[in-house]
């Protein structure tokens, strides 16, 4: 098992900064296991979409929606993935997902509100 935890989200206002974080804990075995890992979001009544994903050598991939505003990056020794969100849209708003797929199994987190409003 895999356990993702997510933290920093929030309210805020248009045009301002959020930092997401995510801490996968777990067996040895499984974290070296974790190639690829991710954020994903689900607005209220839209399906769950891809945000940012970066690989374990760093190769990162981001929606055409968020690119120049988002940035992934992660810190293998502390198996920790973040999401440094600038120019905050209200489009922006939803529950945030942090993913890691494994050879084990596919983890989610439990989600971030993030809401972006004035």
């Amino acid at each position: 098992q895999v356990q993702l935890v997510e933290s920093g989200g929030g309210l805020v206002q248009p045009g301002e900064s959020l930092r997401l974080s995510c801490a996968a804990s777990g067996s040895a075995l499984r974290l070296r296991s974790m190639g690829s890992m991710g954020w994903y979001r689900q607005a209220p009544g839209k399906q769950r979409d891809m945000v940012a994903t970066i690989t374990s050598g760093g190769s990162t991939n981001y929606a055409d929606s968020v690119k120049g505003r988002f940035t992934i990056s992660r810190d293998n020794a502390k198996n920790t993935v973040y999401l440094q969100m600038n120019s905050l849209k209200p489009e922006d708003t939803a529950v945030y997902y942090c993913n890691a797929p494994t050879v084990f199994g596919n983890y989610w987190g439990q989600g971030t509100q993030v809401t972006v409003s004035s």
